[in-house]
């Protein structure tokens, strides 16, 4: 076989004692097969390191949703399996060389295509402004919830015992008329309210945690000028999932785990009990 072949062999100890031996009497004397092999493992770390990265990529969001919402198999059967291999995730010397090959063709192929557009290509229009201003504020609502959600303590600043001061609250500074959702078919438990700053604009916040600990908030803010839009936009930020919708110059959102496979179901009682 080929030095590189019996080298990457070598690396993945898929060879016998005699085999090694002799490569490793190889290695010691020889310094092109000590460079060979040097490249080798460089591409194996460089492969593998890409591998690591991929396996870091999130699982997709309907996958995890769909895996939540599975019941369990009422019966089971006890019928004899024929046990299945067991999958190897860690590449082979050989497979994380290949996929260092290919991540570089990829990485080249793609820098060509850039680098070959001509220059005088006109800039992107600049984005519509009430995108933008959606945008930004789905961004801060997702940012405070992500901090204010891990803060048992201090994740409200009115107990749900004060609805009347919460009300009041929030009626005054927000500038929208609202109930309180009852969400407890949903099994979720109102926490309380509190209030902040998104896209340049005050914002009430009911907030609701459920028996697993996990936290789902009501947002709403003043929108004046907005065409009513009751359908539900659903915007992901990383491990956060904002259900949206437009009504009654105000925008509302419901926030919640983007692994919660029931956030459109409260999104849909909040929409007609709020």
């Amino acid at each position: 076989m080929p030095l590189e072949v019996r080298l990457s062999a070598f690396m993945d100890g898929e060879m016998s004692r005699e085999e090694k031996e002799e490569l490793e009497k190889l290695l010691a004397s020889d310094p092109d097969a000590r460079r060979i092999f040097d490249e080798l493992k460089h591409g194996s770390d460089v492969g593998r390191k890409a591998f690591d990265e991929v396996l870091k990529e999130p699982v997709p969001l309907a996958l995890v949703r769909s895996i939540k919402s599975t019941q369990p198999p009422k019966t089971r059967d006890t019928s004899p399996r024929l046990a299945r291999p067991s999958l190897k995730l860690a590449p082979t010397g050989r497979q994380s060389l290949a996929a260092a090959l290919i991540l570089f063709a990829l990485g080249g192929g793609i820098g060509y295509f850039f680098g070959m557009q001509p220059s005088d290509v006109p800039a992107a229009a600049p984005a519509n402004p009430a995108q933008a201003a959606a945008r930004s504020w789905l961004d801060d609502i997702a940012a405070y919830h992500r901090v204010y959600s891990r803060q048992p303590r201090h994740m409200v600043e009115m107990q749900a015992s004060e609805l009347d001061e919460i009300s009041k609250w929030l009626v005054s500074t927000v500038g929208v008329k609202f109930n309180f959702p009852d969400l407890a078919a949903e099994g979720l438990v109102f926490q309380g309210g509190r209030m902040f700053i998104a896209g340049g604009k005050p914002v009430g916040q009911l907030i609701y945690k459920n028996l697993d600990g996990d936290v789902v908030a009501i947002c709403f803010t003043k929108a004046d000028g907005t065409a009513d839009d009751d359908d539900f936009n659903e915007t992901i930020k990383d491990d956060i999932s904002i259900v949206s919708w437009h009504r009654n110059d105000a925008v509302y959102a419901v926030v919640g785990p983007s692994s919660d496979p029931m956030l459109d179901q409260i999104a849909n009682r909040v929409s007609s009990e709020i």
